[in-house]
């Protein structure tokens, strides 16, 4: 081998060393800086329902006591429970309870004077109130005495007195 020859070959493989230097430099370089982008922005909605509140429900049991008569001489208890039946716990603030129809509506004996709530005390129910889980129960009691009045009673002799309770 000649000497020009062996300085060839030497610059050839300084060559093909320098272009594979350059080769991996420029990919390394140009990988972070190859990209390019467009930038944005967007909006988005979605909904969730909530749950409504669902009535108490007010059960009562017979009442308990001495026959009611004029001048509170006797009073009664009624028992109730009221009743969560939603399926969320719900807060019970207030039971309010007066001599009314099933429907709170006015009720009256219509026979001779009459007899009607007015002839009637209901005492404040006595209930632990706050929240009731779902399917969930408190418990309580009322009391009811008839008042002594001034006028004659009669009509009230063997009256069942009907209790109306509202929860809330």
């Amino acid at each position: 081998m000649t000497k020009s020859t062996t300085t060839t070959k030497r610059t050839k493989g300084r060559k093909r060393i320098a272009i594979l230097i350059t080769s991996a430099v420029l990919v390394a370089a140009g990988s972070g800086a190859a990209f390019a982008y467009w930038t944005s922005t967007g909006n988005g909605a979605g909904t969730a329902s909530s749950g409504t509140n669902v009535p108490f429900t007010v059960t009562t049991t017979a009442a308990t006591g001495t026959a009611l008569a004029p001048g509170g001489t006797g009073s009664q208890t009624v028992a109730f429970t009221v009743t969560n039946p939603g399926t969320g716990n719900q807060i019970l603030s207030n039971v309010a309870a007066s001599v009314a129809t099933s429907t709170n509506g006015t009720w009256t004996i219509a026979t001779g004077a009459g007899c009607s709530a007015a002839d009637y005390t209901v005492g404040t129910p006595t209930i632990t109130y706050g929240q009731i889980a779902p399917g969930a129960s408190i418990s309580g009691t009322v009391t009811i005495s008839m008042k002594n009045l001034s006028s004659n009673q009669d009509a009230c002799k063997g009256a069942s007195v009907p209790i109306y309770l509202a929860a809330s």
